[in-house]
């Protein structure tokens, strides 16, 4: 079989001005960017808000094996799936991280026939929003060592006097905004800023700093979040990025530098339009990483998709523990907009996986032997997936499972998973999806039985609401969510959420960053552990998105290099081609 990138170039794209005006956009209401993306203009929303709102359709999947399971190409199919049965839908993507694409996973533009187009522009820069995001976090780094710099090389007094500002007085222990990069480098998670030769201070006033993957920057959560331009701008302007030596916060909107930041993602706030390989409309936008990060497409990118057309395909990173949990407890909730139907994904290689009778391990091949029949694995790993669409029957959110089919599997292993969940005893709808190998046409199963599930009534229930207190939504998402027994805070996290009420921080949302490789916080435990503890072992504020960032475990908001990168296998050929790229 052709590689994604040879599917890719084999076939005869749509300019992009055709795919918007099929999609029901006006002229004015889109420009290009190059033959194949264009930008998409906020204004479509004001013309579109009083047509009827489609139905949100959410991919989920079970815990995923280090490569994933298929949760793109199964969104990418199922919407090609539907458009075959004469409907109109959007998909909705977030933009794929450079870190995954250089580092284990590669791309994230679906694959096979099921893939969004040109994937080499979408997995390589994009529009640039990610740039942008990461332009407008540093911009504010920069902004606080140089205010720190300023302040204290003579004094408050005499600033305040040279600058005609107010000192800030910002504790140079105290600055929680880290700098961000979009790429996986583990030398940057703790670094010294400031360093001078000795007796100077031109370089600023030495302290330890670090760097966080671009995709967990709040502004990435920001722009995920906010429904509009004001909004956005809003946001930013909440951020706290340090306090001052009283103990107070300090937002971006003191440093004044909050405009600037809101200038920087003026054009990331529209989301990029595209097309899958069947010249299906896929709006992209927000980035990945549900385990450290919000993980969702934006709400702007949903509103408008839902406006447009009848269905909406979207997804959430992870497992349903992960970016399926933050779409209904945080997004959900801040759009007034839930799923309508989930589609989770199971593989036979990842329920195989979550039997605990392998030894998978991050930034590893998978073994070939996941692929081989092993009907006691598959069997004991089916208990994860049980897991998962009890879990998503907790929001009151109909679902489907999805058998995303990979080459290898054998007929025998699918019809016996076929056949487990079909005598689940609360009727799951499944099918098997050939989206990869097929298109839309091995997702027309699916796609009949998804909008099925979208006319049945639904009671949608977040685990919390955001009025509870800050103890109450963090168990509920470790004890309903994960299904733990207790959650242990540290120390430190103890503190931080005394000053969090203390300062008025106890209506927010909460945002767990913790392992994808299990329910639990411990990436080795498999299938569907219980009555297990969460450690917290810190609490960040993030004001602007309106969430507060629990880190669970030791979950790193800086990814690693594997041993053999991704990056490795990309070189451009004599012809200028990328090559490599999956």
């Amino acid at each position: 079989m052709l590689s994604d990138i040879e599917i890719c170039r084999a076939t005869s794209l749509l300019p992009i001005s055709l795919v918007a005006q099929q999609a029901g956009l006006e002229p004015g209401e889109f420009h290009s960017q190059g033959q194949y993306k264009a930008k998409v203009s906020l204004a479509s929303l004001k013309r579109l808000e009083h047509k009827t709102t489609g139905k949100l359709i959410l991919v989920t999947a079970i815990t995923p094996t280090p490569l994933g399971e298929g949760k793109t190409v199964t969104t990418i199919g199922l919407a090609q799936g539907i458009a075959k049965l004469q409907h109109s839908v959007t998909a909705c993507i977030r933009q794929p991280s450079m870190g995954p694409v250089f580092g284990v996973k590669g791309g994230a533009a679906g694959g096979g026939f099921s893939q969004v187009a040109p994937m080499e522009e979408l997995n390589l820069h994009l529009t640039g929003d990610i740039h942008a995001v990461t332009a407008a976090h540093n911009l504010a780094a920069a902004a606080i060592d140089a205010r720190i710099y300023h302040e204290q090389r003579n004094g408050y007094d005499d600033f305040e006097a040279r600058s005609g500002l107010a000192a800030l007085r910002i504790d140079p222990q105290r600055v929680v905004w880290k700098r961000v990069m979009d790429h996986n480098d583990r030398a940057l998670r703790m670094v010294t800023v400031g360093r001078n030769e000795a007796d100077k201070t031109i370089n600023g006033f030495e302290r330890e700093d670090g760097f966080d993957i671009s995709a967990a920057s709040e502004l990435m959560a920001v722009l995920a979040l906010a429904s509009d331009l004001k909004d956005l701008r809003n946001r930013i302007g909440r951020i706290v990025v340090a306090y001052n030596v009283d103990g107070n916060p300090i937002t971006t909107e003191d440093l004044q530098v909050a405009g600037a930041m809101a200038v920087s993602m003026k054009e990331a706030i529209e989301p990029t339009l595209m097309q899958t390989l069947e010249g299906v409309p896929t709006l992209i936008h927000a980035g990945p990483f549900a385990n450290i990060a919000h993980g969702n497409s934006s709400i702007i990118a949903d509103n408008i998709a839902t406006k447009l057309g009848d269905f909406t395909v979207t997804e959430g990173g992870f497992g349903s523990d992960m970016g399926f949990e933050k779409a209904c407890n945080i997004k959900a909730q801040m759009s007034g907009k839930a799923p309508d139907c989930a589609v989770i994904v199971a593989t036979l290689r990842g329920l195989k996986a979550n039997s605990g009778l392998y030894d998978l391990k991050p930034g590893q091949a998978i073994p070939e032997s996941l692929f081989n029949p092993d009907s006691d694995a598959l069997t004991a790993g089916f208990e994860n997936l049980k897991w998962h669409i009890n879990n998503v029957n907790k929001y009151g959110v109909p679902a489907v499972v999805a058998i995303n089919r990979f080459p290898q599997d054998s007929e025998a292993e699918l019809e016996q998973l076929k056949s487990m969940i079909e005598a689940l005893p609360n009727n799951v709808e499944v099918a098997i999806s050939e989206g990869f190998a097929k298109g839309g046409l091995g997702t027309v199963e699916l796609a009949h039985k998804v909008i099925a599930q979208t006319k049945n009534d639904r009671q949608f229930k977040p685990l919390y609401q955001f009025e509870q207190t800050t103890e109450e939504k963090l168990m509920a998402v470790a004890e309903s969510g994960y299904g733990a027994a207790s959650i242990t805070l540290s120390d430190t996290a103890k503190q931080q959420l005394t000053e969090l009420k203390k300062h008025g921080f106890d209506n927010l949302a909460v945002c767990l960053a913790k392992t994808p490789l299990s329910i639990s916080t411990v990436g080795s435990i498999k299938g569907a552990p219980s009555h297990f503890d969460v450690p917290v072992r810190e609490l960040r504020l993030c004001a602007g998105a309106g969430f507060i960032y629990a880190l669970c475990g030791n979950v790193m908001t800086m990814p690693g290099l594997p041993d053999k990168p991704a990056f490795m296998n990309l070189d451009l050929d004599d012809d200028g081609n990328i090559i490599g790229l999956s």
